[in-house]
């Protein structure tokens, strides 16, 4: 029988969904060696069963991870790659040894390539643009720059200072 219980969440209207929940239970103490996926810019929230003390992600860059509480992580992908999340106990034992491979979100992107440039967008259920690493420079900055203006704007009207 896997060690592992996938938990579907459902999306909260207004909220942030999570892709789903994975709760990882530990094998009589040892540190499990396992592969999970996760989606750039998609989180997954994973219970454990001992208190954590201390979180070690090996290469920040391409996952996030962020303790809810002392059982509950919340793994976030930043960057396509594969990285190793360490969660040791109070004691300094490993409670979780886990490879992280976070990889692009496929379902409803579309990638356009002229030549050598490449432009993405998200068609759910319109085509947007979207900013993915690997697309030309000039179209990702392009987007970040409209989205960062309409970030500004909408702080700006609800009087958010920075």
């Amino acid at each position: 029988m896997s060690p592992f219980r996938l938990i579907s969440l459902k999306p909260l209207a207004g909220a942030l969904a999570f892709a789903a929940a994975l709760a990882l239970l530990p094998v009589d103490g040892q540190a499990q060696d396992s592969a999970v996926q996760v989606m750039t810019d998609r989180a997954k929230v994973f219970r454990i069963d001992a208190p954590a003390d201390t979180v070690i992600v090996g290469n920040p860059a391409i996952a996030d991870v962020t303790m809810y509480d002392r059982q509950t992580v919340v793994v976030t992908g930043k960057l396509y790659g594969t990285t190793n999340l360490v969660i040791l106990d109070a004691k300094g034992e490993p409670i979780i040894d886990e490879v992280i491979t976070v990889s692009a979100p496929e379902a409803d992107i579309v990638t356009v390539h002229r030549n050598t440039a490449r432009t993405s967008y998200s068609c759910a259920p319109a085509c947007e643009p979207v900013m993915r690493v690997g697309d030309t420079e000039a179209s990702y900055e392009l987007t970040n720059k409209q989205a960062t203006a309409r970030t500004q704007m909408s702080e700006q009207a609800a009087g958010v200072t920075q």
